[in-house]
This record gives structure tokens, C-alpha cells and sequence, in this order.
């Protein structure tokens, strides 16, 4: 029986810094295609590349999957039978597996130095040779690597790849993949410092971790031939390899790369994307349920999701879907559920006890969570009015009376209501047949200093009496 027949998939991010967007989706269509096929989604962290390390970032990865509900099944702070699930934790694991590679002489030990391997490169970059090692060890005799061993020569195992064969595998999305092995280089599978490479890591890992399905953006295809080869050489079964086409920029040219914006999860998060729709973003990017609807639950995602289904072409990361489909979940979100979203993206400055008032007038024109100073701060900041944009339309003398004439109206009120403040407003309008659009917009800008603002007459009742008729005030001196 094939241990693939459980469906089981990992996410393996590096915790060099922040998680990629693109991470996230390949999290979403593993855990999906697990939860479907009552598989396990497995959370590996492949910290061999020490060096490049970030303090907290593995902690900031588990946070950024529970933060979207992709709960590991297995892994770190869950455990499992097939631990430990952090490769620094692993190494004998790889040695052991490397010094078998040795025996079966499907690699070998380089004694090459840093300066040895340099000067290759360069001669070969001036010939425009692609850069490869150039087998110097590869036919060492026995006597001779143990002499090299004995000496205590620093030295790393490599993958003696096949010469002059052709070789292919599988993948689910782009069929039958052929390569040459004379294209492949020798790769170094274990470092000096006993720490495995990335491809010799991973390659243990999926094989005794039981991996069914290994899901990856497409810039991996030119690795999987060193994979494949690995796992020939070890005699293990290969899983079903899924290479994602990969996101490109919101201009449609170019990987999404953090040279041209926003790439992480955390930077969308902070300016105020919900997880939700981000999800939802995440889980129609290159791919459509049969009835298209583009609002989706992760539940219904899960039962209808197929990794073979997603289209092998790149994808724009189309920002004005995201922020549309972001807008859609704002507005399903009670008034307390959004203040409560929102606390985050409040100015230090901002009326917490007029929150409730002055939500119900922005909610509905809410893109991002952090758009809300910007369409709130006219209630509790001061306002900067153009005596010019309050002239259009109409001359200074007409405007000063439009002012004067509204501010006395609206200083009668003993009790500031929204319906006795539209019907002193619209009373005068009609009164002195006053051009309704000019008027209007005239007493917009004079009390908000903007063109567009939540309803005129409930702006004008949450502002209250006293700010409101100061502004009318003064932008009538200004004429």
C-alpha cells in the first residue's frame, strides 16, 4: 500500500522574516486540501539557514495561521509521530541519510575551498557557462578522501548526479516534466557545520513525514530535478508535486516582490485588510468555484477546492478586487464588531465616547480599517476651508447670506435633532430658491472643509450646535 494514500501536506516557511502573502496561499490550499480529504496539514519551520534568522519570526508565522484559522494538525506547539517539526532539531536526521547517500555512491565528499569554487565560477561566467560545480572531487579515490578526512579538511557532501540521462516526473497543474542531468549541478546536500542544504532537508522531511502532496509556487520547478533525483537515489516514492503559478504585481508585470510594495501578511493586516477577506482574496486567485460566486466561506472553499482545477498561469494581485472584497466584510460587521476591529487604526486624538455616533455615518464608505481618520478627523480635528470652492457657482454676497442666514436659523434650536436640523435647512433652500447643489455643497465644505462627507444633515447633527455654528461663522469672515 502506498504510504501516500492519507493526504497529507505541509507549509515549511523559513523564518528569515516576514510570511509572503504567497506563503499564505500556499498554507490555504494545503490546509484546504487536507481538511477535504480528511488529511493532516503539517507546520515544518526549515531554519537551517542560521545566518539569516529573524528573532520572533516563527513565533509571528504561528500567529499569522491562527490569525486566518489554518490550525496545524501537526507541528510545532502540537507535536506529532513524526517530529520534531524544526530542522535545526533534525540534524542527525540529514547526516545520517547523507552518509547513506555515501555508501550507496550517490554522493561524495568535496574538499574544494571558498577561493577554489570562486575561481571556477568566474572562468566559467567569462566563457558564458551557466555557473556549476566542476566535479574537481567526484573521482577521488577512497584512500584519498580518507586521507583528506583524516587531515580534518573542511569538507561538504555532494549529489553525484547522473551523467547524459534524461529524467522526468509529474506535475499535477503542467503534466509530464523532462530535464537533462547534464544540466543539473553536483549540489552540496551537507555543509561543513553538519547542517543539510535546503534540498536535502526537505527532501528527508517530506519523504518521513509522510508528505502526499508537496504544493509550491512554480520559481521551485528548477529545483525539483535535484529533488527528484534525491529521492531516486534514496529509492523513496515521490509525492504529487503541485508548482503554483506565482503572483504577479498589482500592474500585471513582474513577481510580486517587495521592491514593488506591500508583500507580507503583517503589512496587510496593518493597513487594515481583514483576515477574512484576504482569505477570500487569497482563495480566487487563479481559481473559481463552478458557479463563480467570488464571496466565499473557507468551509465552502474547503469542500470545493482542487489544486488541479487552479489555472497554471500567473495571476495579477489585483489590490482594487482585495479592497473590494475587503469593503464587502467590513459592511457584514456589527457596529460593535467593527469599533472593535477598529481600535487599533483610531487616532491617539479620537472621541472614543462619540464612536458610536459618528461610525454609523463612515461604515459604509470604509475600504480599508485605517481609512477611518481620514474620513473622520473634520468631527475632532480643525478644519481648513477654500474660500474659493465655497464660491462656486455663486458670488461672495449670495454665499455670506447662505452663511448668515443658516447659522441664526439653526442658533433658534433648543434641541439639536437630526430631523428639525433637515427640515430648518431644506425649509430655507426652498425659501429663497437657493440652487439646491450649490447650497448644499456650499455648507458641506464650510462645515467639514471637504467635498465628500458622510450625509450632510447627520454630519451636521454629530458634529453638534456649538462646532457646527462656529464654522459657519467662520467661513463667513473669510468672505
Amino acid at each position: 500500500m502506498s504510504m501516500h494514500k492519507t493526504v497529507r501536506t505541509r507549509l515549511a516557511p523559513s523564518p528569515t522574516g516576514e510570511l509572503h502573502v504567497g506563503g499564505l496561499a500556499m498554507a490555504l490550499k494545503g490546509y484546504a486540501w487536507a481538511k477535504k480529504n480528511d488529511g493532516t496539514f503539517i507546520l515544518r519551520i526549515e531554519d537551517t539557514d542560521q545566518t539569516r534568522e529573524v528573532t520572533g519570526a516563527v513565533d509571528r508565522i504561528k500567529q499569522i495561521l491562527m490569525t486566518f484559522n489554518l490550525q496545524w494538525d501537526e507541528g510545532p506547539d502540537v507535536g506529532g509521530d513524526f517530529g520534531p517539526y524544526i530542522q535545526s532539531e533534525r540534524l542527525p536526521l540529514y547526516q545520517k541519510y547523507a552518509q547513506e547517500l555515501l555508501a550507496n555512491g550517490h554522493a561524495y565528499y568535496c574538499f574544494c575551498t571558498k577561493e577554489r569554487l570562486a575561481q571556477v565560477r568566474d572562468e566559467q561566467r567569462a566563457k558564458k557557462l551557466p555557473p556549476m560545480y566542476d566535479g574537481h572531487c567526484r573521482s577521488l579515490s577512497e584512500s584519498e578522501v580518507q586521507a583528506k578526512l583524516d587531515n580534518h579538511e573542511p569538507s561538504v557532501i555532494r549529489l553525484k548526479v547522473p551523467k547524459d540521462e534524461s529524467l522526468s516526473f509529474t506535475d499535477l497543474l503542467r503534466g509530464t516534466i523532462t530535464f537533462e542531468t547534464n544540466t543539473v549541478d553536483d549540489q552540496v546536500l551537507l555543509k561543513s557545520d553538519g547542517f543539510p542544504t535546503y534540498h536535502l532537508a526537505v527532501v528527508v522531511d517530506d519523504h518521513t513525514m509522510h508528505i502526499s502532496h508537496v504544493f509550491r509556487g512554480e520559481e521551485w520547478i528548477s529545483s525539483a530535478p535535484k529533488h527528484v533525483l534525491l529521492y531516486r537515489s534514496f529509492g523513496w516514492e515521490l509525492p504529487v508535486f503541485v508548482h503554483f503559478p506565482i503572483f504577479l504585481n498589482p500592474t500585471g508585470k513582474g513577481k510580486m516582490s517587495k521592491r514593488h510594495g506591500t508583500v507580507s501578511v503583517e503589512s496587510f493586516l496593518s493597513q487594515g485588510y481583514l483576515p477574512d477577506a484576504l482569505l477570500n482574496f487569497l482563495m480566487i486567485l487563479g481559481w473559481a468555484p463552478k458557479d463563480d460566486q467570488e464571496v466565499m466561506s473557507l468551509e465552502r472553499y474547503i469542500n470545493e477546492f482542487n489544486p488541479g482545477d487552479v489555472s497554471s498561469k500567473s495571476v495579477k494581485f489585483d489590490l482594487t478586487k482585495l479592497q473590494w472584497l475587503n469593503g464587502v466584510y467590513i459592511r457584514t460587521l456589527s457596529m460593535d464588531a467593527l469599533s472593535e476591529r477598529l481600535q487599533p487604526f483610531l487616532p491617539t486624538d479620537f472621541p472614543q465616547d462619540r464612536l458610536v455616533e459618528i461610525l454609523p455615518l463612515v461604515s459604509e464608505r470604509l475600504v480599508l480599517l485605517s481609512d477611518i481618520e481620514e474620513l473622520t478627523n473634520f468631527f475632532y480635528r480643525p478644519i481648513e476651508v477654500d474660500p474659493q470652492q465655497l464660491l462656486k457657482k455663486a458670488d461672495a454676497q449670495l454665499v455670506k447670506e447662505q452663511l448668515q442666514q443658516t447659522h441664526a436659523a439653526l442658533a433658534e434650536h433648543d434641541s439639536w435633532e437630526l430631523a428639525a436640523i433637515e427640515t430648518t435647512i431644506r425649509e430655507l433652500q426652498e425659501r429663497h430658491d437657493w440652487h439646491r447643489g450649490q447650497y448644499f455643497m456650499m455648507l458641506r465644505l464650510a462645515v467639514t472643509g471637504k467635498k465628500a462627507t458622510p450625509p450632510l444633515f447627520e454630519t451636521i447633527s454629530a458634529l453638534g450646535t456649538d462646532q457646527t455654528l462656529e464654522r459657519l461663522d467662520s467661513a463667513g469672515k473669510m468672505l
